[in-house]
């Protein structure tokens, strides 16, 4: 018989064989979790995405701590303030560029902080000094010079449209292929709007925000608007003012208020109603000599906020410019179909005049980062302002437009027309219409811009019906939670004493109000948008719109002629009709995290329930959301941002068991090949 000479493996190559395979086994444990870690935790590799950026520059904010600069030293303060958004938004163009090249590679994030630190450091060092030599500086502010990368979603066609399975993939790449050949996507398909000319994405903005997760269907929205009580001495009257819809095109990147003397102070563009003077180079008595778009000569008051863009890949004026396409504000600008500017009363007794040349901000335009303590913008649809959103954009039906609200601060600390954080001079009163202690109440200015707007196609990234999105600092990624407005008082004096005995008599007056008209007794008047008449005003703690619908109701509240003086028409703009998409294709699903927050924290005394609305967003909305500019999800909705910060914050720690376990047989598989080396010498 034949013997088998095939040799048995000996104990030494048993060994060999079994280190081998502890040491694969092991090494391929801890490369899984290093690249689960790399893609769920904030680590020094950073994923880039070929069609965006997987974060965003997150810095501390100095005017945070800024809250009291002497006067002889503020000009230098807020010039060095300015050349900290610079470096920021230089910093951001750089992670872009990178996240480019690298085309699905990693990026160290020393490359895009370490020189964003040192610029900071100095100019934080500068700002101290400045401060030096007036007063004493506040304590740790060299701290604020470390910035991070924050993880944020990436914006791309996938991302959009929340649908990342390989059939919508195909679908969209022959999309792309039919759109490519100058082939019709079928009869209900329309020509893009601007130039016809479509780019990949949304609108060249890949990268850059908005996605699908920054919409919510209005009609999902539960209504959650609540009036606030009025006292026996409230002030009920309300005067509105006429200041057109911007149809003189007037825009820059400037801030007059946040950032004067410094050209692109805000790093994006601002639509401009009243004041036609404005920059950021004004001095008071170019205000005060400036010409105005109202209709009353007697306010020459600088109203102004972001501009809504159409993400269709229009060259806009700014489209190479600061400010514009270079800082992703990219696109068609969208003229308001309407701008309303009402003065509202107090609910808990009379108003006293605003000082000629007040400012104030409300909102925070960079709420993203920041978080949403200071966010006081609400966005709605027509015919359904019951239901406000505060870190979603509105996806409206096609009968419906979308409606922007902004609720300013109306107590006043009785001396100072600004502060240095441009917010400590002015505060919101409490739902029963008190103000903090040392404060006045003054009218509450009310700002309502409406466009006609269709809701964007997020099935395809906006590429049949664009995606809209507000202006932003580049490193907010045009987030609904940044949006804000501005106001300076330039009111002649005489006008300011009308409007508050108007307010004050229970009158509702304006431009085409008679003379003397008075609603009737003084007491609360009837809602509604039209009419002249004027709402109850909300709680500012709720930040709503003053005239909400009912709820379900689908008519326009506010028909408007289809021509109006001064005012440039609209048609066109927004891509051709309104369809209402189908149920999965309106984006994330409206949770509680979409209701109105508060705005400020409600002052001492004041219930924390002061609406249900407010409750309700308070306990449950906010939940995963602090710190990420409210961009929470809900059931259905779209990803939301991956959670940052450390492993207690992320849940990471869990996920460390694989590198652990794949170490310890690493080791061992290491170890047992160098013993079996040994034996079989």
């Amino acid at each position: 018989m034949g013997h088998n000479r095939r040799r048995r493996p000996t104990g030494a190559r048993r060994a060999t064989f079994g280190a081998v395979a502890l040491i694969l086994g092991g090494g391929g444990l801890v490369a899984v979790n290093v690249f689960a870690s790399a893609t769920e935790s904030g680590n020094a590799a950073v994923p880039l995405g070929s069609s965006g950026v997987a974060a965003t520059v997150d810095c501390p904010d100095l005017t945070e701590r800024l809250t009291a600069v002497p006067e002889q030293a503020r000009p230098e303060v807020d010039t060095e303030l300015a050349h900290l958004d610079e470096q920021i938004a230089a910093a951001y163009r750089g992670l872009q560029d990178a996240a480019s090249a690298a085309d699905g590679g990693t990026l160290d994030e020393g490359a895009i902080l370490d020189p964003l630190r040192k610029e900071r450091a100095a100019t934080i060092e500068r700002i101290a000094a400045a401060l030096d030599k007036v007063a004493d500086r506040p304590e740790g502010l060299d701290t604020l010079a470390e910035c991070s990368l924050r993880r944020t979603e990436i914006a791309s066609a996938d991302a959009e449209s929340g649908s990342p399975n390989p059939q919508e993939q195909e679908q969209e790449q022959e999309q792309e292929q039919r759109q490519g050949q100058g082939q019709e996507q079928g009869d209900k398909d329309e020509e893009p709007p601007g130039d016809g000319q479509q780019t990949p994405g949304n609108g060249g903005q890949a990268g850059n925000g908005p996605v699908a997760a920054d919409y919510a269907a209005i009609e999902s929205v539960q209504p959650n608007v609540k009036k606030a009580p009025r006292q026996a001495k409230a002030s009920t009257g309300s005067f509105e003012t006429s200041c057109g819809v911007n149809a003189e095109g007037l825009f820059n990147s400037d801030n007059l208020i946040a950032a004067p003397g410094v050209s692109n102070g805000a790093h994006h563009f601002h639509d401009y109603v009243g004041n036609q003077a404005n920059d950021a180079f004004a001095s008071d008595e170019d205000l005060a000599a400036g010409d105005t778009t109202c209709a009353d000569q007697g306010d020459k008051s600088s109203y102004y906020w972001p501009v809504l863009r159409l993400q269709n890949g229009t060259a806009e004026q700014d489209a190479q410019s600061p400010g514009g396409g270079i800082e992703g504000n990219a696109g068609e600008i969208v003229t308001p179909a309407e701008v309303t500017l009402t003065f509202e009363g107090n609910e808990r007794g009379k108003v006293t005049e605003m000082p000629r040349l007040l400012r104030i901000i409300t909102g925070d335009a960079k709420a993203f980062v920041n978080g949403d303590t200071n966010a006081n913008a609400s966005w709605s649809c027509t015919g359904f302002e019951d239901r406000q959103l505060k870190d979603k954009y509105p996806l409206c039906p096609s009968d419906s437009d979308v409606v922007r609200t902004f609720t300013f601060q109306s107590c006043w600390d009785g001396r100072n027309i600004d502060s240095a954080n441009h917010r400590t001079h002015m505060a919101f009163a409490a739902a029963d219409g008190s103000c903090p202690e040392g404060f006045r109440a003054v009218p509450r200015l009310v700002q309502r811009v409406v466009y006609d707007v269709a809701a964007p196609s997020l099935e395809d990234g906006g590429r049949t019906v664009p995606l809209f999105a507000v202006d932003s600092f580049p490193e907010q990624l045009h987030k609904p939670v940044t949006d804000h407005s501005d106001f300076i008082n330039v009111f002649d004096e005489d006008l300011m004493r009308e409007l508050v005995e108007c307010i004050n008599s229970g009158r509702a007056c304006g431009p085409d109000t008679p003379p003397g008209s008075e609603p009737g007794d003084g007491e609360e008047q009837p809602g509604g948008d039209g009419g002249g008449q004027t709402a109850e005003p909300p709680a500012e703690q709720t930040a709503t719109a003053s005239a909400p619908a009912a709820p379900g109701q689908n008519e326009k509240p506010n028909e408007k002629p289809n021509e109006k003086p001064n005012e440039e028409p609209n048609e066109g703009r927004s891509g051709g009709e309104k369809p209402a998409p189908p149920a999965q294709d309106r984006g994330a699903a409206a949770s509680a995290s979409a209701e109105p927050r508060a705005a400020t924290t409600p002052a001492a005394g004041t219930p924390d329930d002061v609406s249900g609305a407010t409750a309700a967003a308070e306990t449950s909305g906010t939940t995963g959301t602090t710190g990420n500019g409210g961009d929470g999800d809900g059931a259905g909705t779209a990803p939301a941002p991956q959670a940052q910060g450390g492993l207690a914050e992320t849940g990471s720690g869990l996920g460390l068991w694989p590198a652990a376990v794949g170490g310890v047989l690493f080791a061992g598989g290491c170890v047992l090949l160098i013993r079996s080396r040994r034996h079989a010498r």
